[in-house]
């Protein structure tokens, strides 16, 4: 899968959030990194439409976001850092299901469906269980779960481990380094950056590092040294 920017900007009350982008994302794992601020949420959340292009284009898989939305939305799965956002349901078993709403699945694949991404998240067992009695870490993998259960062919995640203790955020890493969806995400994480094949660096609106983790990863740090310098 491939997502494509073409001079695509954001501009709100005339303020630009983000400068126009061209960029092509096409490795596997690719990891954006930058101050609060910066816009890299804002970067991430054109891919699925959740902040339109004021200008300029994003294309996912050849798909226009912004005249196609629907049909890329099934192809993007959004994680976000809060997964409370994203649990509706009395149980975890029906939270799953409820994402698959709508696919025209019979019951039976929709519980194997459930069954299988709960099982692949480390949630098996838990069906019948409560969503706000799981821990946080459970919670990000039970959000995820109701994502992978669609078959998305794109994850992007924005800030998915920041809510998370050092168990839970190894834990997170390691499932999705496992998944077979290109997965892109924001992360204040130096450690989950550098999973990525590819790193961006945002700041102010701009992307100003691009290419491989290591590299960028030190350059951002180097650069925000300098600047808490006394």
């Amino acid at each position: 899968m491939t997502v494509n920017y073409r001079d695509a900007t954001v501009t709100v009350d005339g303020r630009t959030i983000l400068h126009p982008v061209t960029l092509d994302l096409t490795e596997q794992r690719v990891s954006v990194i930058g101050a609060n601020g910066s816009g890299k949420s804002t970067l991430i959340r054109m891919i699925n439409g959740l902040t339109p292009a004021s200008s300029g284009t994003v294309t996912v898989g050849g798909v226009p976001v912004g005249r196609r939305g629907r049909k890329v939305r099934g192809a993007v799965g959004f994680l976000f850092s809060d997964p409370d956002n994203q649990i509706i349901m009395p149980t975890v078993a029906e939270d799953v299901a409820f994402s698959l709403r709508g696919t025209g699945l019979t019951r039976a694949e929709v519980k194997d469906r459930v069954a299988g991404a709960l099982a692949a998240v480390g949630l098996q067992g838990k069906d019948e269980q409560s969503p706000h009695h799981l821990s946080g870490g459970e919670k990000q993998m039970l959000a995820l779960a109701s994502i992978t259960a669609l078959s998305p062919e794109v994850i992007v995640a924005d800030e998915p481990s920041c809510l998370l203790d050092l168990v839970n955020r190894n834990k997170l890493r390691k499932t999705l380094d496992g998944l077979s969806q290109q997965v892109i995400t924001v992360t204040h994480d130096l450690e989950l950056a550098a999973d990525a094949d590819r790193t961006l660096c945002v700041d102010r609106g701009r992307i100003v590092d691009d290419g491989r983790p290591d590299q960028v990863i030190a350059t951002y740090v180097r650069r925000m040294e300098e600047a808490t310098a006394p």
